[in-house]
C-alpha cells in the first residue's frame, strides 16, 4: 500500500522533466579540418520525437512520480548501492519483506519486478549488472547492454507510460564510465526507434560527474539537429546495427575450459546462453508471483540475515577452504559419484552416515560448500538415501532452513534433480512440508524412488557407487532385477 503524498514529501512529477530535445544544442563547430568521417550516413539520425521521450536529469530516484523506476542490485536483491540504499529506505520494510517471502532472485542481465510501496512509482524493476572484466569486454558489454534492454522491454509489457533508468552499473563492478555510458545511451536509442512505451525514458543520474559524462556523450546518440547528427560520423564507428553477434556452439561442454587460447570465446558463449535465457526469465518476472501460503512468518531477524547471507556466503566459502574438515569428509556421509546420462555431476548423500549428535553441524555446513561450490557452477543432480535411517539421522528444520538460506541462486537453479531413494512416509510428510513452505523453487524437482533400480533410467549402473547395505536392503525389499530401464530416457 503507498504512503500518501503528503507523507512521503514534495516529488517530481516525471511529466515536468526537461526533455533532451529541448536543452540547447553547443555551438556549432567547423569540422572540415578534421580526419574524414567513419561512416557514410549518420548512424543515429535526428529525430526530434524521439528526443521529446527522452531526458537526462540529476537528483534522488525515489523522488520522481513515474510508472517504474529501475534498482540497481545483485542476485540477492540485497546489495547495498547509492541507488539500491535509497529505494530500501524509502520503501521500509515492506520491499525487504517482499524480497524474502517470495523467494526473489535475478540473474545477471534480467530483471525481477516489485510493487513500488511507499515510492511515487507503481513498480520496481530490480536488475544485476555484470563486473567488468578487460579480459572479457565483449561479454560484460554484451550483459550489460542485456540489463538495459530487459528493463525497458518489461516497462513496455507492463504498459509504464514513464520510466525512470538509474545508471545500471556501479563502482564495485569496475566498468568503465564512459564505456557504461555508451552502452545505456545506445541501447536506449534503439528502443526507442522501435517500440511506442514507455513514452518517455528518464535517465537519472545521483551524482555531478555522472550527468557530465552523459550530457557529453548523448548528442552522438540523441543529436538535437541535423548538424549534430552529421559530426557524430566522426566519433562512431560501430554498425548501423549494433547487436553483438556472438558464436554459439551446439554443445559448449565439448570444449576445455582450461584453455587459455580459448577463456574469451568461452566467456562469450556463456553470456550468449544467458542473454538468450533472459528473454523468457524476463517474461516471468514481469508477471505476478503466486500468492504462496507460508506456515512460519519471517521474523525481522530473518529478514537481516536473507539480506546479509551474500557476503555470509562468502565467508563460509572462505572458512571451507581453510579449515580441516576431515572429521566430516571422513564420515563419508557426502561425496561425488560418477555423472547421470546428460554428464550432469551425481552428488550422493547417506541418511544413515549422518550422525546428528556427533557431528559439528557448523562444520558440516562448510564440507557441503567446500564440495559443492566449484560442482554448482554447472547442472547437477543429488540422490539422497533415506535406507535404514533413523531419527538420530535427522537434521533439525531450523538446521536445514539456515542451511537453504544461505546456499546462493546458483545451488538452486542449477539442481535439476532431487532423487530421494527408500523414503518413509515420515520422509515423504516433511519433504512435502519443507518444499512447500520453506523451499517452494525445488518443489518440481524432488522425487521418492522406492528403489536403487529407478535410479538406473537416469544413470548407467556403474556410474552409481553407494554402500553395500543399501543394495542389500533394497534386494530384501524388492528382490532382483524388478526394474528395466529405459535407456534412451532423460
Amino acid at each position: 500500500m503507498r504512503a500518501p503524498a503528503s507523507a512521503r514529501g514534495a516529488g517530481v512529477r516525471g511529466a515536468s522533466v526537461p526533455r533532451w530535445g529541448d536543452a540547447p544544442a553547443p555551438p556549432a563547430t567547423d569540422y572540415s579540418t578534421l580526419a574524414a568521417p567513419q561512416c557514410a550516413q549518420p548512424l543515429y539520425p535526428f529525430d526530434e520525437q524521439i528526443n521529446q521521450r527522452f531526458a537526462i536529469w540529476q537528483g534522488d530516484i525515489t523522488s520522481l512520480e513515474v510508472d517504474a523506476i529501475t534498482n540497481t542490485t545483485d542476485e540477492t536483491l540485497a546489495e547495498c548501492n547509492a541507488v539500491s540504499e535509497r529505494i530500501m529506505s524509502a520503501c521500509g520494510a515492506e520491499l525487504k519483506e517482499e524480497i524474502v517471502t517470495r523467494g526473489h532472485e535475478c540473474r545477471t542481465g534480467e530483471v525481477v519486478v516489485t510493487p513500488g510501496f511507499n515510492l511515487r512509482c507503481r513498480h520496481i524493476l530490480h536488475t544485476v549488472s555484470p563486473s567488468y572484466s578487460q579480459q572479457y569486454h565483449t561479454a560484460a558489454e554484451t550483459t550489460l547492454h542485456n540489463c538495459y534492454k530487459n528493463v525497458l522491454y518489461c516497462a513496455g509489457e507492463l504498459h509504464a507510460r514513464t520510466l525512470a533508468l538509474c545508471v545500471i552499473d556501479t563502482p564495485r563492478r569496475n566498468f568503465p564510465p564512459d564505456l557504461a555510458a555508451h552502452t545505456a545511451l545506445r541501447t536506449i536509442r534503439r528502443y526507442l526507434e522501435q517500440n511506442k512505451s514507455p513514452q518517455l525514458v528518464i535517465l537519472a543520474c545521483a551524482c555531478g560527474p555522472d550527468l557530465s559524462l552523459l550530457a557529453a556523450l548523448a548528442p552522438l546518440y540523441f543529436p538535437r539537429s541535423a548538424r549534430e547528427a552529421d559530426a557524430a560520423r566522426l566519433r562512431l564507428s560501430e554498425p548501423a546495427n549494433n547487436e553483438r553477434r556472438i558464436r554459439i556452439i551446439h554443445n559448449p561442454h565439448e570444449h576445455n575450459e582450461d584453455s587459455a587460447s580459448d577463456d574469451t570465446s568461452l566467456y562469450d558463449e556463456e553470456a550468449a546462453a544467458e542473454a538468450a535465457e533472459a528473454a523468457a526469465a524476463f517474461a516471468r518476472a514481469c508477471a505476478p508471483a503466486p500468492d504462496t501460503q507460508r506456515l512460519l512468518a519471517p521474523s525481522p531477524a530473518v529478514v537481516r540475515r536473507r539480506l546479509d547471507d551474500h557476503e555470509q556466503y562468502e565467508r563460509l566459502l572462505r572458512r571451507a577452504k581453510a579449515e580441516d574438515l576431515s572429521e566430516v569428509s571422513g564420515i563419508g556421509c557426502l561425496y561425488q559419484s560418477g555423472v547421470d546420462r546428460l554428464g550432469r555431476p551425481v552428488v550422493v548423500f547417506i541418511g544413515k552416515w549422518f550422525p546428528i549428535g556427533d557431528i559439528d553441524l557448523d562444520k558440516a555446513l562448510l564440507y557441503l560448500i567446500k564440495l559443492l561450490d566449484p560442482i554448482v557452477r554447472g547442472d547437477y543432480v543429488i540422490a539422497y538415501f533415506h535406507t535404514l535411517a533413523s531419527s538420530g539421522n535427522h537434521p533439525p528444520f531450523s538446521w536445514l532452513k539456515e542451511v537453504y538460506t544461505v546456499l546462493p541462486y546458483k545451488y538452486k537453479k542449477n539442481l535439476k534433480a532431487f532423487y530421494i531413494v527408500h523414503p518413509t512416509f515420515w520422509t515423504k510428510m516433511m519433504t512435502w512440508w519443507f518444499t512447500t513452505f520453506m523451499a517452494p523453487a525445488i518443489k518440481a524437482k524432488v522425487h521418492n524412488l522406492p528403489g536403487v533400480e529407478f535410479l538406473y533410467s537416469v544413470m548407467a549402473r556403474d556410474q552409481l557407487e553407494v554402500p553395500a547395505f543399501i543394495t542389500e536392503y533394497d534386494m530384501t525389499i524388492n528382490g532382483l532385477h524388478y526394474f528395466q530401464p529405459d535407456t534412451n530416457s532423460t
